[in-house]
C-alpha cells in the first residue's frame, strides 16, 4: 500500500451523502441539514476500514447546486474524481446522475452506485464495506519495492534531514519505505549522508540495495560500490503510483529543452518551501544550469533566437492547469500523500497533451547523469 484509499461520495443536494459519510465514519464529519448547499468545499475524514486499511472518506457539494456559488462548487467537486480511488454515487433520479456516472468510469473510477433515501443501519454499512471492498483498484496493492528486495535483504537507507525535513519526524515516503522493507523481511539500516561511509563500514558485506534521497543520488553513487543497486524514494513511488516507463521517457526529454521553453513543476501537497526545497529551488536550479549550457548553435536550432532562459511554473495541491499545451515537460513530485489515481489522471492528460511528464527523482537522477545506473522496480 502506497497511501490511503480515496473513496469521494457524489450525488445531488440532499441525496444523503454527508448523513453516509458520519454513519461509516461513526462520527459527525460534515454537517447535515435539509437546506440545499450546505456542503460547499470537499470535506475529508482519515479513517481505518476493515479489509481496506488506511482511507480518506471524501464528502463532496451536491452537483446540482443553483447557488451564486454553485459553479464553483461543481469544478471544486469534479476536481476530487482525479484523486478518487473509489466513488460511491448516490442515485436520487436527478437527471445529472447518469452524466456523472458517465464522467466517473471515462475517468477509470471504480463506480459504487446506491439509492439515496434508504435504511442507514448496520447491515447497509456491512453491505457497503463489502462492495467497497470488492470495488478496490488492483493498482492500490502494487509493491512498493516490486522485485528490488528479497526476504533477508540488508538495506541501506540515505536520509537527509535537511531544513525541509519536518521536526521530529520522517517525511511520508522514508517511513513507508521502511514499513514495506520490514513487511518483507528486510533488514533497514538508516543514516544521514554524512554517516552513509560508517554505516557501510558496519556491514559483512556488501548490501543488497541502496535507497536514497534523490537530492543526493550523485553523491551516494560516489560513495557506494558500484556493484551495489541504487534506487531513492522517489522513484520507487513513481513506479508504485504511476507508469516508470512513461516516466523514463519524460526524464530524458528534458535532454530537448531549449532556451525559452516552459517547465511545469507540479507538487500534489501544498507546503511553505524553504530555501532547500526540491522542487521550488534545487530542481529549476539544475535545469536552468543545464539549458544554459546548450552550444548558441544547438540553442537556436536554426530558427529565430529564443528568448534566454526557462520558464519555470509551480502548480501545488490541486492547482494542476487544465491546458497543459503550453508547457514542454512536466515533473511531477513523489505523490507521497496523492493517490495512484492522481498520478494516473495527471499523467493521462500530460500524453493526451503531448507534453513529456517525469518525476522528480528520474529528473535529478538523469541531470546528474546516471539515470542508466538507477534501479527500478
Amino acid at each position: 500500500m502506497t497511501g490511503p484509499l480515496q473513496i469521494a461520495f457524489f450525488g445531488a443536494a440532499n441525496s444523503g451523502k454527508s448523513t453516509l459519510v458520519n454513519a461509516l465514519a461513526g462520527q459527525e464529519v460534515s454537517l447535515v441539514s435539509p437546506m440545499p448547499g450546505t456542503t460547499t468545499d470537499p470535506v475529508r475524514k482519515r479513517i481505518e476500514l476493515p479489509g481496506l486499511g488506511p482511507c480518506v472518506l471524501v464528502d463532496t457539494a451536491g452537483y446540482d447546486d443553483r447557488s451564486p456559488l454553485g459553479e464553483e462548487r461543481r469544478r471544486l467537486t469534479e476536481r476530487v474524481i482525479d484523486s478518487t480511488d473509489i466513488a460511491v454515487l448516490l442515485r436520487s433520479g436527478h437527471p445529472e446522475d447518469d452524466r456523472w456516472a458517465e464522467m466517473l468510469r471515462k475517468a477509470d473510477v471504480p463506480v459504487v452506485e446506491i439509492p439515496s433515501g434508504g435504511t442507514i443501519d448496520d447491515d447497509s454499512l456491512a453491505l457497503l464495506l463489502s462492495r467497497l471492498q470488492s470495488a478496490r483498484p488492483d493498482a492500490e496493492e502494487r509493491s512498493l519495492l516490486g522485485s528490488l528486495v528479497r526476504p533477508g535483504d540488508t538495506v541501506v537507507l540515505v536520509m537527509p534531514q535537511d531544513s525541509e525535513a519536518p521536526k521530529g519526524r520522517l517525511i511520508l515516503p522514508q517511513v513507508q519505505v521502511i514499513r514495506a522493507l520490514l513487511d518483507a523481511g528486510c533488514i533497514p539500516v538508516c543514516c544521514q549522508p554524512s554517516g552513509l561511509q560508517a554505516a557501510l563500514d558496519g556491514l559483512r558485506k556488501l548490501p543488497d540495495l541502496v535507497i536514497t534521497d534523490s537530492q543526493v543520488f550523485k553523491a551516494v553513487d560516489a560513495a557506494i560500490s558500484s556493484e551495489c543497486p541504487l534506487t531513492s524514494f522517489s522513484v520507487l513511488l513513481a513506479a508504485a503510483k504511476g507508469d516508470i516507463r512513461v516516466f523514463v521517457e519524460g526524464a530524458r526529454a528534458i535532454d530537448r529543452l531549449r532556451p525559452g521553453d516552459r517547465v511545469l513543476i507540479a507538487e500534489a501537497c501544498t507546503h511553505v518551501p524553504d530555501t532547500e526545497d526540491i522542487g521550488r529551488v534545487k530542481i529549476p536550479a539544475l535545469l536552468r544550469r543545464r539549458v544554459a549550457q546548450i552550444p548558441d548553435q544547438v540553442r537556436n536550432d536554426g530558427h529565430e533566437v529564443q528568448e534566454d532562459g526557462l520558464k519555470i511554473d509551480i502548480a501545488a495541491g490541486n492547482d494542476f492547469p487544465e491546458d497543459l499545451s503550453a508547457y514542454n515537460l512536466i515533473i511531477h513530485c513523489g505523490a507521497c500523500v496523492a493517490t495512484a489515481s492522481l498520478v494516473r489522471a495527471r499523467t493521462r492528460k500530460a500524453l493526451l497533451a503531448g507534453v513529456p511528464i517525469t518525476n522528480y527523482g528520474l529528473a535529478i537522477a538523469h541531470l546528474q547523469g546516471i539515470l542508466s545506473r538507477i534501479s527500478l522496480p
